[in-house]
């Protein structure tokens, strides 16, 4: 997918305006019947110039740059029968990532999609169902939430969810780094980064997932329609390319603190290409790289393990480890083939804030012999392609935030980052980007 260049975007004043929370008591089990809720999120990101030789059509610009995001999401729940919950996600989108999203393979805002508007744009992101079937096993009170009808739920249970969803709203979720409207920016300290998960430019899939939990574990397994090309608008609705997903979730309490481990697998099957393939028809026609040219079906693995653990109170501590196939391009999320990121959680209790938090993470991404050699010769990836490769480097991101509460219903984040050898070029950068989030929910 290649992007023009877009001009700034204007901000749209009913952005932030645009929430709603009406909540209505009864159905069976005491539950909610049905509720409503709403957020929306205002992001600014600026980086000033920086060394740059030379740079090509994926490169992230140079010169100083400031971009905007923002949207507003609507979720309506309802219950249908005993077990039985129907969710709906309209949502509005503006504006365009740093670049137009391009340049930096950890990019830097997580509210940046693939594609942007300049002027404001309906989707309905999600709409699934989730049926759950109750094991014989005490229940325990969930309150409401955005996609969380309020009442009681079995602790041991099967639940079976289908329909238009993410796919990291189920797999590869932390309880710390995995929200950008309330926590961390950056894709690969958000999401493994070498987790390629099903999605269409927007992030977005259909597909089915079955989860068996019990009392301190959940596995749960899934296969999602990936896109009709790779980072394409349109998916393959009759799953002729697919993606097959299973997570084992092992949840422990260490000196009362609690934490979890989680490891994950999954299988891309697709018409992908082979970078050595690309290179290997480049030599021989004396033109630049390009795995669209080389497409057939072949299958894409990787893994991906996530630990947090509670060290106090108030301090939550996370990491993340991440490896897929780097023979093969990148085909819905971005051009990494391992990862690592660690990082901290705080929040404000030791200053008399205790709904503010601020966060420190690390990631560190790195590619393939196969991929650098590609991006060397010129190819062009997802998210990067600098026109050459001549020192490479991994990419190296540091992320801290501070979020400020504003009374029950706001919050705003301060974020800064700071990224070495952006989409793995040493010639290139470093990149500072400073970052502002305004964020309503009700």
């Amino acid at each position: 997918m290649t992007f023009a260049n877009f001009a700034r975007p204007t901000v749209v004043a009913c952005g932030l305006t645009l929430s709603l929370c009406c909540l209505a008591q009864g159905g069976d089990g005491g539950g909610e019947l049905w509720s409503l809720h709403g957020q929306s999120t205002l992001t600014a990101q600026y980086h000033p110039s920086f060394r740059s030789p030379y740079q090509g059509a994926n490169s992230l610009e140079p010169g100083n740059s400031g971009r905007e995001t923002v949207d507003a999401t609507l979720f309506a729940g309802l219950r249908l029968w005993d077990g039985g919950q129907l969710y709906a996600n309209p949502e509005i989108n503006q504006g365009f990532g740093l670049s137009g999203a391009l340049g930096v393979a950890g990019f830097p805002s997580g509210e940046a999609y693939k594609v942007g508007s300049p002027d404001p744009h309906g989707r309905l992101q999600r709409l699934f169902l989730r049926q759950a079937f109750a094991l014989e096993s005490p229940a325990r009170a969930v309150a409401d939430g955005a996609n969380q009808l309020g009442g009681e739920q079995p602790i041991d249970s099967v639940v079976l969810t289908c329909g238009k969803l993410a796919v990291v709203d189920l797999s590869d979720t932390k309880s710390y780094p995995h929200d950008p409207r309330a926590d961390f920016l950056n894709w690969s300290v958000i999401d493994a980064g070498a987790f390629d998960y099903a999605a269409d430019a927007w992030g977005y899939t259909y597909g089915a997932v079955v989860e068996w939990n019990q009392w301190d574990w959940t596995t749960r397994a899934g296969v999602f329609a990936l896109s009709r090309i790779p980072n394409n608008k349109e998916l393959d609705r009759a799953f002729g390319q697919f993606a097959l997903v299973a997570e084992v979730e092992r949840r422990h309490a260490w000196g009362g603190r609690a934490g979890k481990v989680k490891l994950l697998g999954f299988v891309n099957r697709a018409r992908m290409g082979r970078y050595q393939d690309a290179l290997s028809l480049a030599r021989s026609t004396g033109t630049a790289p390009d795995v669209s040219l080389v497409r057939r079906m072949a299958s894409r693995p990787g893994v991906a393990l996530n630990f947090e653990q509670q060290l106090g109170a108030d301090l939550g501590f996370f990491a993340r480890a991440s490896a897929n196939d780097g023979s093969e391009e990148a085909y819905e999320f971005t051009e990494i083939n391992r990862s690592v990121s660690v990082g901290l959680s705080l929040n404000g209790d030791r200053w008399s804030r205790p709904q503010d938090t601020v966060g420190l993470a690390v990631a560190v991404n790195a590619i393939s012999n196969a991929a650098r050699q590609y991006l060397g010769a010129g190819g062009l990836g997802i998210l990067i392609g600098d026109g050459a490769l001549g020192q490479y480097g991994t990419e190296k991101i540091a992320e801290t935030y501070y979020l400020l509460r504003i009374g029950s219903h706001w919050t705003f984040t301060a974020d800064y980052q700071y990224v070495d050898h952006p989409a793995y070029n040493r010639e290139r950068g470093p990149v500072s980007v400073l970052g502002a989030r305004l964020h309503a929910e009700f």
